[in-house]
C-alpha cells in the first residue's frame, strides 16, 4: 500500500518561552492511501494539533512531516498554501462556509483558486452537490440551510479540489443523529468508491464505530493504534 502520510517524532510545544505546553510529544504516524482513520482521546490529548500539523496548518517544534512524498516540515507559509490547495481537503466543526456565497459558490471557491475552467467547475460542483444530496440547494446561502446541510456543503467543498486526502476535525459535533449518520455514510462511500483517505479528529462514538483504524492519543502521545 502507498504511504500518504509519514510523520516522524512529531512534537509541538506551545508557550516555549514562558510555561511550555507539550500538545504533541514524539508521535510517529504512517497512514496509507484509502484509510478511514479516527484520532481519539480526551480533550487536550493533542488530536486537533496533530491534525493541523498533518494538514500544514501548524508547524512542528521537532520532527518531520512527509505528505505524498513531499517534506512539508520547513515549507514556507506561501508554499504550504499552494500545497494544501492541491492535496488536502478540510472539514471543520464550525463548517466555515462563506455566508454571502451560495452552496454552489462555496463548493466552487477552491477551484477558482486553482484556476479551473468554468466548464470544469460547473461539472464538478453539480456532481458533488448531487453526491451529498443537495442538488436542489445549489443557489441557497448557508443561513437558509440546516446544520447537517451546511456540513454536507462543507464536505463537497473539501472534495472539490480532488484532494489526496480529507482531514475532518469533529465534523459531526454540531449535528443531530440522523444528519451525522447521513454525513458519515457519504464519507464512507466516497472512501470506498474513490479510495479517498479520511482522517478524523473526534469524540463521537458514531465516527469511531465507522473507522477502520483508531489511534488513541493521551497527553500528546499515541497510547494505542488499532486496525480493524
Amino acid at each position: 500500500m502507498e504511504v500518504v502520510i509519514d510523520a516522524h517524532n512529531i512534537t509541538k510545544v506551545y508557550n516555549e518561552k514562558s510555561i511550555p505546553v507539550n500538545a504533541v510529544n514524539g508521535v510517529h504516524l504512517h497512514l496509507e492511501r484509502g484509510e478511514f482513520t479516527a484520532l481519539v482521546g480526551p480533550s487536550g490529548s493533542g488530536k486537533t494539533t496533530l491534525l493541523n500539523i498533518i494538514g500544514g496548518l501548524d508547524h512542528v517544534s521537532e520532527g518531520q512531516v512527509i505528505i505524498n512524498g513531499t517534506d512539508i516540515t520547513n515549507m514556507s507559509d506561501n508554499k504550504l498554501i499552494d500545497f494544501r490547495l492541491n492535496n488536502i481537503g478540510f472539514v471543520f466543526q464550525s463548517y466555515n462556509l462563506i455566508p454571502v456565497l451560495t452552496a454552489k459558490e462555496n463548493v466552487e471557491f477552491v477551484m477558482l483558486l486553482q484556476k479551473k475552467s468554468k466548464a470544469e467547475r460547473e461539472k464538478r460542483v453539480l456532481e458533488l452537490l448531487r453526491e451529498v444530496g443537495l442538488e436542489d440547494k445549489v443557489n441557497i446561502r448557508p443561513s437558509e440551510l440546516s446544520g447537517g446541510q451546511q456540513q454536507r456543503v462543507a464536505v463537497a467543498r473539501a472534495l472539490a479540489s480532488k484532494p489526496q486526502f480529507v482531514l475532518a476535525d469533529e465534523p459531526t459535533a454540531n449535528l443531530d443523529s440522523k444528519s451525522a449518520s447521513n454525513l458519515l455514510d457519504i464519507m464512507a462511500r466516497l472512501n470506498k468508491e474513490e479510495n479517498m483517505t479520511f482522517i478524523f479528529s473526534t469524540h463521537d462514538q458514531r465516527v469511531i464505530d465507522k473507522a477502520r483504524r483508531v489511534i488513541t492519543l493521551v497527553d500528546g502521545k499515541v497510547a494505542s493504534d488499532e486496525k480493524r
